[in-house]
């Protein structure tokens, strides 16, 4: 049968695809609407298949607070070329992707790709994305955090975005301070919010460390370890969040701050995605 070009163009408007695709597909669907998506759906599935080992460094990050500010939402969704990235399109892409998943409750990664997204799912949506776009496209990063109060923060590349979440805030308003910590977090890249929360494999890798660079300094055996735990507290004072040196007052820690805004008011979790 004869495909005009307004088939052509619903279809196009239907899936997003390309109009040479969706004529390819309209012709081999012999004009059925429904079996042409599926041929255009079933392209994409061969179009990630093909870039599965493909590496996804660029992207964008979105980020979503409840309307109580007790709870954020963080997802990054990437892509390989900075040139997709920067796309209105693929923004905007992030942004739905991040509006379903809260709308709906989504607590992981895995239950956000199983969220429907018209008639299809997530997942396959993405699917269906990366055929027309040609490109990997994956969501790298699914994070929550809940707290009295979450501030979120996205630097203006659109790559790097924060949560952070406040306690024992007593009621106050604390956006600004929160504001603050985000973008500490986003200059400074702590591994954790105070030395309770460093991995032990990170400790052990700091000591050895110490040790290593006392040794190689001529220092006694018997005085390594001691001066290994001397360096383990520098280390902790310089990359877990509290102890850190605020950006904006480097007269204070992080914890000396939020105290001096609010006090007792500490931070409870953070989450931090960079892309790139």
């Amino acid at each position: 049968m004869a495909i005009t070009a307004q088939d052509v163009n619903k279809l196009r408007q239907m899936t997003g695809a390309g109009m040479m695709d969706c004529k390819k597909a309209l012709t081999e669907a012999e004009g059925d609407f429904e079996k042409a998506v599926d041929i255009l759906r079933k392209k994409g599935q061969k179009v990630s298949a093909s870039r599965a080992d493909r590496e996804t460094k660029e992207g964008v990050v979105a980020t979503r607070v409840t309307e109580n500010g007790a709870k954020g939402t963080l997802l990054s969704l990437t892509c390989e070329t900075d040139f997709v990235a920067k796309n209105e399109e693929f923004g905007a892409f992030a942004n739905t992707l991040i509006d379903i998943a809260v709308s709906n409750g989504a607590t992981s990664k895995e239950a956000a790709l199983a969220l429907p997204f018209e008639n299809i799912t997530i997942a396959e949506k993405i699917i269906e994305m990366t055929g027309k776009i040609g490109e990997k496209i994956d969501i790298s990063h699914f994070e929550i955090i809940t707290a009295e109060t979450v501030v979120s923060y996205v630097h203006s590349n659109g790559k790097l975005g924060v949560l952070v979440g406040l306690v024992n805030t007593s009621g106050t308003d604390v956006e600004e301070a929160g504001k603050d910590v985000a973008m500490q977090i986003a200059a400074m890249n702590p591994v954790a919010v105070d030395k309770d929360g460093v991995d032990a494999s990170t400790i052990e890798r700091e000591i050895e460390i110490g040790k290593e660079q006392a040794r190689a300094e001529g220092k006694p055996e018997e005085m390594l370890e001691k001066i290994a735990m001397g360096k383990l507290q520098k280390f902790y004072k310089e990359n877990t969040l509290l102890s850190q040196q605020f950006v904006k007052d480097s007269s204070k820690s992080i914890a000396q701050y939020l105290d001096g805004v609010s006090k007792g008011m500490t931070v409870n979790a953070f989450k931090r995605i960079s892309i790139g």
